[in-house]
């Protein structure tokens, strides 16, 4: 049986003045996750936020909590992320000198494990921690900012990781992030993804609840 379809809305493009309306909307309008990108101004040129935004998003909503951070030096922050209420922590590959390491002191805090490949990472680093993940997200532009264009080179690549994960025993999820609309939906669904990120394809559209069922209409 196929695994359904996720949208995991990204807080990134909400409007922070109205967060508590913001995340309900998404979540009313039929969100499986809360997205949260988080930003250091060193592994990225922005800076968004850290663990106390986790926490007040973690009050806001129900829903599984997806935090991606873009940061250096992840090992020093993970436990904050964890403690504020995160349900998946999710780390670049090209920023973690100890993946595996890493991946496994996520578990032990009780959370699913992800790891993040920029467009130009392959997929075959993630050959041997298999078994260490939860997660695996294919970002579809350069990770920083919000709001850029689909990169469909990366298309293959999750192609080939939806197989490296179909050739292995583990129930590994299989996210993509930037660029994401009804469009672009269509092509990364069919090439393997089961969970869409989408920032401004969903807050940057007055109704959210259509927003989330034309994502995942296009997806299905």
């Amino acid at each position: 049986m196929a695994t359904p379809l996720r949208i995991a809305p990204s807080i990134l493009s909400a409007d922070f003045g109205r967060l508590a309306e913001e995340v309900s909307s998404a979540e009313k309008g039929g969100a499986d996750w809360i997205h949260v990108d988080v930003m250091d101004g060193r592994f990225v040129p922005n800076i968004t936020f850290g663990p106390d935004i986790v926490r007040t998003v973690r009050r806001l909503t129900k829903l599984p909590v997806d935090v991606h951070l873009m940061i250096v030096e992840p090992d020093r922050h993970i436990d904050a992320f964890a403690a504020a209420g995160a349900d998946t922590i999710m780390v670049q590959v090209e920023a973690t000198v100890h993946l595996q390491r890493t991946l496994h002191h996520i578990r032990d805090l009780g959370k699913r494990a992800g790891a993040v490949l920029c467009p130009h990472t392959p997929e075959d680093v993630l050959r041997y921690v298999m078994g260490d993940l939860d997660q695996v997200l294919l970002m579809t532009v350069n990770p920083g900012f919000g709001g850029q264009a689909f990169l469909p080179a990366v298309v293959p690549k999750i192609a080939r990781m939806r197989a490296l994960i179909d050739a292995g025993p583990y129930p590994i999820e299989l996210e993509v992030d930037g660029g994401i609309t009804p469009e672009t939906a269509v092509t990364v669904v069919a090439a393997g993804a089961r969970v869409l990120v989408a920032g401004n394809s969903v807050f940057g559209k007055p109704d959210r609840a259509a927003a989330i069922s034309a994502l995942r209409a296009a997806g299905s």
